[in-house]
């Protein structure tokens, strides 16, 4: 079977999203942003960053969340900035790394949209993480044990999105096309219809 051109496969996938977000999960580093942001210009529709989203209800950056308030605080305040955000229709939505881990936040983007997780190794996140140091949860003495415990207690349930896409060193213009024609062949397209 012919492999259908990128441009069809991105028509496909806009026409079938209709009114649904399509919501990146993943580790930090994986590319949620960089590829987000590049996904929803392809399709057409808007990007929204939870985490930025978060920090302006807060009206503070999440380090200080989460060192003045602690992370169930801080998990709390991302489960509700998530569940308003699902509601405003089709967009590109990257949730920060833990959001995904909440019975409820994985539950209501499984009702409302399509989830897609970009799955990445281990040196390629350290690699990235290792450019910015606002990490709250790798302000650490070892912060690639830290990465290791989170795949290994993450993955598995990361693994319950619609789609996995493996996450490479490339171009990001190459993991948007990655990202589109994994969700063009997506089944199951009716079963989060609004």
């Amino acid at each position: 079977m012919a492999r259908r051109s990128i441009a069809k496969d991105t028509a496909l996938v806009r026409q079938r999203l209709g009114n649904r977000p399509i919501v990146l999960v993943g580790l930090m580093g994986a590319g949620k942003t960089s590829v987000g942001r590049r996904l929803a210009e392809k399709l057409g529709i808007p990007f929204v960053d939870a985490d930025q989203e978060i920090e302006a209800a807060a009206g503070q950056p999440i380090r200080d969340i989460f060192a003045e308030h602690g992370e169930a605080y801080f998990r709390e305040g991302e489960r509700r900035v998530i569940q308003r955000l699902l509601g405003n229709g089709a967009q590109v939505l990257a949730t920060g790394g833990g959001a995904y881990m909440n019975d409820e936040t994985r539950a209501r983007i499984r009702a409302a949209g399509v989830s897609v997780w970009l799955k990445a190794p281990l040196p390629l996140l350290m690699k990235r993480v290792a450019k910015r140091h606002d990490r709250p949860l790798l302000q650490t003495e070892d912060p690639e044990a830290v990465m290791r415990d989170l795949m290994d207690k993450r993955y598995p349930i990361y693994a319950e999105a619609d789609v996995t896409v493996e996450s490479r060193d490339v171009q990001h213009g190459q993991m948007v096309n990655d990202v589109i024609r994994a969700l063009a062949q997506l089944d199951g397209w009716e079963r989060s219809a609004p």
